[in-house]
């Protein structure tokens, strides 16, 4: 709890990963990847309660073992390629009642720690904003972006004239790193999700923003803890 505001944090594992099969329980830096995010929300001065999404049987028992809950087993229907986030929100919700927020913290962001978490947490409450998301600076500024035309011609994103400017000259861009979303849990509800014209970004440091989608980044990880 933080200023009188009860929080509760979803960790969302479908058995069906794609881009790395059972990438949620997939050994990384020595433990299972899930597991990383479980400690730091655990960790955490202000979430009243953290709880597992997930369909499938393993990671349920996986995440048990490092002490979070899952009071429900994700229906079906809820765990298909086509499903989106806000559906797994609004299902908890729908289960559980009396939080004033509710927080998604994503297990393929291994490098967050609490201070992330809870920082995020104050700086929306004491915001009083709706929404709020992790955010970090990109490594490549994307002003110098292309597309490509006929020939596999280079025609730059947003026009010439940034390419003829110093990298610390160009506008300072962010991203959403895909790790830490908070939103009021009526808010949530109504919305239907954690972005709309009123979300706020909260900044970490891009070296805590990996966001772990493919082999290639379980090998960044690794050489990362090594």
């Amino acid at each position: 709890m933080f200023n009188g505001k009860k929080i509760l944090a979803v960790i969302p594992a479908r058995g069906g990963s794609k881009g790395v099969l059972r990438k949620n329980i997939k050994i990384a830096g020595g433990k299972p990847l899930i597991a990383w995010m479980i400690e730091a929300a655990k960790k955490s001065k202000y979430i009243d309660r953290l709880i597992l999404s997930s369909d499938d049987n393993e990671i349920i028992k996986v995440a048990g073992s490092f002490g979070c809950d899952s009071p429900f087993v994700r229906p079906v229907e809820l765990a298909q390629d086509r499903s989106t986030v806000a559906d797994v929100i609004i299902h908890m919700l729908s289960k559980i009642s009396g939080f004033d927020h509710v927080m998604l913290l994503q297990p393929t962001s291994p490098l967050i720690i609490a201070d992330d978490i809870d920082g995020c947490i104050e700086f929306c409450i004491d915001l009083n904003a709706e929404s709020v998301v992790s955010v970090a600076e990109p490594q490549k500024n994307p002003y110098w972006t292309f597309t490509m035309g006929e020939d596999n011609r280079l025609i730059p994103v947003f026009g010439q004239k940034y390419f003829n400017r110093q990298r610390q000259e160009l506008p300072l861009v962010y991203m959403p790193t895909g790790a830490i979303y908070i939103a009021q849990s009526k808010w949530f509800v109504e919305n239907k999700s954690f972005y709309s014209d009123s979300t706020s970004g909260y900044l970490i440091p891009k070296e805590r923003a990996l966001d772990i989608d493919s082999e290639l980044d379980f090998k960044l990880f690794e050489a990362i803890m090594s």
